[in-house]
């Protein structure tokens, strides 16, 4: 059974937030990373880069396959996770502590459309 933590948000395309403020902190979810396997690389924007909803943002890419990363929310980048991104591993080790965006969000009404974990457990059929 995945991990699924109360007080984020949730996308269909496994993407979890932690909303800091007007700071979307952007990550994937534990059962994306264990449907994808041992993650090998990740692939992430600049700081700056200007991100609408929905957006591809980046990429995972595992031993089993190649996942893009949508964007919940609009805004601008702020940071990356380098750690993230020269450990991709850290992924698998903890899905929900090892972010890979923070994004200051130009608009936080678009949060409303995304599912809360309750939600995000019956669309995963757990």
């Amino acid at each position: 059974m995945s991990k699924v933590l109360e007080g984020l948000k949730y996308s269909e395309t496994h993407e979890w937030v932690k909303v800091e403020g007007d700071i979307a902190v952007i990550g994937v979810t534990d059962f994306a990373q264990k449907e994808m396997g041992a993650i090998t690389y990740v692939d992430c924007p600049d700081v700056d880069d200007e991100l609408e909803k929905g957006e591809e943002f980046g990429a995972l890419e595992s031993v089993k396959a190649s996942s893009d990363l949508y964007c919940p929310v609009s805004g601008v980048v702020t940071e990356v996770n380098e750690a993230v991104a020269d450990g991709p591993e850290l992924v698998n080790e903890d899905a929900f502590s090892n972010w890979i965006i923070k994004v200051r969000m130009s608009d936080a009404s678009e949060l409303d459309s995304m599912m809360d974990a309750a939600a995000y457990r019956q669309m995963i059929g757990e």
